[in-house]
């Protein structure tokens, strides 16, 4: 969510002319993230989210818009598209791909509690249930591919013992995909549920945002995705009242399956190996923009490395 592009006062208001969402009052761009261009948009009848999308092409857009609308109709508290005059979610400004969500109530939380954690597990297994009707389908932008061509991209750029980390991973998780990973119940999934992309009011989950790395993949992994963000501090010290209390509301919804159990560590590394090698390259191939927010890719190596010796439980004591 970082500002790549400037938009101006007169882009916003030849935009609102395709919406009947009222007259432009204020706007501001958001500085958080790290991949697209956002505004906060203020007009007379409300308050929404703007997103100019810096990497993706309109071929793979409407398949986000489709299923944030699917979410919102079966009540998953998540961002909503606006849709245009003529019935599209998609517009244009700057020459770039844009849309207008709802902006959602609340506030993301840099240091969460149990009780959020436990909150977050319900709205996340209603998320997996809610998937299950929705039929379209979108391949991992980031899978395991995508990290074989980043570190060839990485390898000029990275010490022996990184690079070697780095390519050992990838032949494990390889390896798992063919063996330990068959047998995993997959769906649409977030993909990106970082505590900055989940919004609190009154200690509840008042939305779910940014679903732009939504994609067809394994539900575990999105729960590794999670776990490697929101068990963990700010210095890598497992949280595990905080995990225990997230899985233990999920499983009551959405029952974890023996193949999820066996697959758990394996798949912790998978996420730990995504977001690094995501961060390796946006750190050392920088996107160019007005404001940006570039994530420092050493604390998932160091999660990696910690998952390697030893992960924590999917389900069990704290």
């Amino acid at each position: 969510m970082s500002v790549y592009t400037r938009v101006t006062e007169d882009d916003l208001r030849a935009l609102l002319a395709e919406y009947s969402i009222g007259e432009l009052e204020d706007f501001c761009g958001i500085t958080a993230g790290i991949t697209n261009t956002n505004y906060f948009v203020d007009t007379s009848t409300g308050r929404w989210v703007l997103t100019l999308f810096e990497q993706m092409d309109n071929g793979s857009l409407p398949f986000f818009m489709q299923l944030m609308d699917h979410l919102a109709g079966h009540g998953v508290p998540g961002a909503h598209p606006v849709a245009r005059n003529d019935g599209g979610f998609l517009s244009r400004v700057q020459n770039r791909p844009a849309a207008l969500v709802y902006r959602l109530a609340g506030a993301s939380i840099e240091t969460p509690e149990a009780g959020h954690c436990a909150s977050l597990g319900g709205v996340v297994a209603e998320m997996h249930r809610a998937v299950r009707s929705f039929g379209e389908a979108q391949p991992n932008p980031r899978d395991l591919a995508w990290i074989s061509n980043a570190r060839d991209r990485l390898v000029d750029r990275l010490d022996a013992d990184t690079a070697a980390l780095l390519d050992d991973e990838i032949a494990f998780q390889r390896d798992s995909t063919h063996m330990t990973y068959r047998s995993l119940p997959e769906a649409v999934i977030h993909a990106d549920m970082f505590r900055d992309n989940v919004l609190f009011a009154d200690d509840r989950v008042s939305g779910i945002i940014d679903f732009y790395y939504a994609c067809h993949d394994y539900l575990l992994f999105d729960l590794a995705v999670i776990c490697n963000d929101w068990a963990f501090d700010d210095n890598g010290q497992y949280r595990g009242t905080h995990w225990q209390a997230f899985i233990r509301a999920y499983d009551r919804r959405r029952a974890l399956t023996e193949a999820e159990h066996a697959a758990w560590p394996a798949m912790l590394r998978a996420a730990a190996l995504r977001f690094w090698a995501s961060r390796l390259i946006d750190y050392h191939f920088p996107m160019d923009g007005d404001v940006t927010h570039i994530h420092d890719p050493s604390p998932f190596e160091r999660l990696l490395r910690a998952h390697r010796k030893a992960a924590p439980a999917l389900i069990g004591q704290p």
